[in-house]
């Protein structure tokens, strides 16, 4: 006689497993149920505050080190160690090194973002296809359909900036 069981979770209970044989017999068992003691479930909350107490020692750090140097950065150019000599040439914008012309809000021909923006998107596309298809064997069909409807919707986005003229250059 062979006997199959299920284990389930009840409420209040613990873990139970249910055994049935071919016969029909049905028997309740309780597995191995222990609540925990008080030193268990400090060591749980411990562990859980410890956890947390990680992340608000990382907040800490990245909101102080900054703030730091930034008043570190204040103090020495109080005490004279951080030179304050602003000229006209150090307050002209900066453009690559090339001399700029006109003022500091002129306009800019928008191709330049759109390329931008375009690259940015087909450049992050390959971050996603390249483990997809390292992995493509091993993947189901679910996978496929994913990554189908991920290109498509940027197909779907470059055939419209095509047809706006956006990668006209001229």
């Amino acid at each position: 006689m062979q006997a199959d069981f299920a284990i389930l979770a009840c409420k209040g209970v613990g873990l139970s497993a249910i055994i049935w044989d071919d016969s029909g017999a049905i028997a309740r068992r309780p597995i191995l149920h222990r609540p925990l003691g008080p030193s268990k479930q400090q060591a749980m909350l411990d562990n859980y505050f410890r956890e947390y107490g990680l992340i608000a020692i990382f907040i800490v750090v990245a909101i102080g080190v900054p703030i730091s140097m930034l008043m570190m950065s204040s103090m020495a150019g109080r005490i004279g160690l951080r030179p304050n000599n602003p000229t006209e040439i150090k307050s002209d914008t900066y453009e690559c090194g090339v001399e700029p012309i006109g003022g500091r809000w002129e306009l800019f021909n928008f191709r330049y973002y759109m390329f931008a923006i375009l690259f940015v998107i087909f450049d992050v596309e390959v971050v996603f296809l390249y483990p997809w298809a390292a992995k493509f064997q091993q993947l189901e069909l679910f996978a496929l359909i994913e990554m189908a409807v991920f290109v498509g919707i940027l197909l779907v986005g470059l055939a419209y900036a095509w047809r706006k003229n956006d990668l006209e250059w001229g």
